[in-house]
């Protein structure tokens, strides 16, 4: 056995001797140096308000924004940091939640357990501003890939967090209705409650650090500018704690069958898409689109794979990472396998920022960025970035092209998806990072300039690259 794992380390540093050797040929790209700029300004165009005109009900379109717009008086630094804690506190319970899934273990026997079907706190990345109820009231609400439960805070409050619009009343509301205890709905939920008293559902969702929300289990009609789409499944959440900042609840995007693209899936014929726009380059707005329009013509498409222990997260396969127009040694798409007890696998996520590689790849993968950018200065590491680069000084450089090879579409990545400032002296560092886990998770910063289109009734996930046009 030591021969034969001699006779591997040997071949992987040799592997690595003739990629490093021949860098000098590598391709590359420019990068424009632009560093961390102030938080992003908070507007809503006329076209998100009510006085719209009606859009086709098979189709429609909203703004998103990034939660550094909710934080006001920040300074970059202190807005990339706290991204950065958002960040390590959701790898974490996404891990979490994988890992005890793929065990095989609940991780909720009962109602009044701890229920980990959310995220860590900060959940999602990107808000919206949705009408609920009759007439709508509009609030701002998280909008998550990587969440089920529809739910937003609700009057009367036994505990409410601070949010930027007046809490949801439901008594106010001509569409709201309770769900009963003995409803199909009710028990769709991972562990549905029962208000004895008024036999009415209830939900609880608690996430990995703590947080909760809790309160009764209904439904609603939502309004996307001027598109209603009644009878949501939502919770309607009167004792929440340690959840988001200024926005009033959460639409869950994932897979699962209580998330707002499974109950809405006939209508949008099981389609919707995002593009999000690079916060420190573009002042226009990201978007998400839902109905046949959100498929790209040039997206490139790869299949969702399913994992029978965890229906929530987008799962694709990863086969390989090329950096320099070469596919770097060493990372193979055993790697990235899901296997069989739900372990392992790579997730697309919209409320990751920073991309997670399983380590042995991402070590490759580090190795060989270092190698086709050694003509870059070098910085200390930064936080949970260990390959960093002082380009102070500097308005454009050349650095290594970077592509992600995804069973049946190559994802070719701009330089600012991987090379990003971290704060306003020029410091740059590679937005990746290793995790101790099997899981591995395409983040955010990866997905900027893409369209991906979720075409669930094809169990398929495309990329179309300058999609937020």
């Amino acid at each position: 056995m030591e021969g034969k794992a001699g006779r591997n380390a040997f071949l992987l540093f040799f592997s690595f001797t003739i990629f490093f050797s021949h860098s000098t040929s590598l391709n590359y790209q420019t990068l424009v140096a632009n560093p961390l700029r102030s938080q992003p300004t908070l507007s809503w165009t006329d076209s998100e308000s009510p006085t719209d005109t009606a859009e086709s009900s098979a189709t429609f379109s909203v703004q998103l924004h990034h939660v550094d717009a909710l934080s006001f008086n920040s300074t970059p630094e202190t807005l990339f940091t706290t991204r950065l804690q958002r960040d390590a506190a959701r790898v974490e319970a996404i891990s979490y939640l994988a890992e005890t899934a793929g065990a095989g273990k609940r991780v909720g026997t009962g109602f009044s357990s701890s229920v980990i079907s959310g995220l860590a706190q900060g959940s999602g990345e990107y808000f919206t501003r949705i009408g609920v109820g009759t007439p709508p009231r509009y609030v701002y609400m998280v909008l998550d890939t990587g969440s089920d439960i529809v739910w937003i805070q609700c009057a009367p409050c036994k505990r409410c967090y601070a949010q930027s619009d007046p809490v949801f009343d439901p008594r106010k509301s001509r569409s709201f209705a309770s769900i009963a205890c003995r409803s199909p709905l009710c028990h769709r939920l991972d562990s549905p409650g029962c208000n004895t008293q008024k036999q009415t559902c209830m939900y609880q969702v608690s996430y990995g650090d703590g947080s909760f929300t809790f309160g009764d289990f209904s439904t609603e009609t939502l309004t996307f500018r001027r598109t209603r789409v009644a009878r949501v499944a939502l919770g309607c959440g009167h004792d929440n704690e340690g959840l988001f900042v200024g926005a009033a609840g959460l639409l869950g995007l994932g897979r699962g069958r209580l998330s707002f693209p499974s109950q809405t899936g006939r209508r949008f014929n099981h389609k919707f898409s995002y593009c999000l726009v690079d916060r420190s380059a573009s002042s226009k707005p990201s978007s998400m689109v839902f109905g046949d329009s959100a498929v790209s013509r040039t997206a490139r498409f790869t299949p969702l794979v399913s994992n029978p222990k965890l229906d929530t997260f987008y799962y694709v396969e990863l086969l390989g990472i090329s950096v320099g127009g070469t596919r770097v040694p060493g990372i193979t798409a055993s790697l990235f396998k899901l296997d069989q007890t739900g372990n392992g696998g790579v997730i697309i996520d919209s409320g990751t920022s920073v991309t997670r590689l399983t380590r042995p790849a991402y070590i490759a993968f580090r190795d060989a960025f270092r190698a086709g950018a050694s003509n870059l200065k070098r910085a200390p590491q930064f936080s949970l970035f260990d390959t960093c680069f002082d380009l102070s000084g500097k308005t454009e450089v050349k650095v290594p092209t970077v592509v992600l090879h995804f069973r049946g579409a190559d994802v070719s990545l701009p330089a600012s998806n991987y090379l990003i400032p971290v704060d306003t002296s020029g410091n740059f560092c590679l937005a990746f990072a290793g995790t101790m886990g099997g899981l591995s998770i395409i983040g955010n910063i990866q997905q900027q300039g893409f369209r991906v289109v979720y075409d669930l009734a094809g169990s398929r996930v495309g990329f179309a690259p300058r999609g937020c046009a």
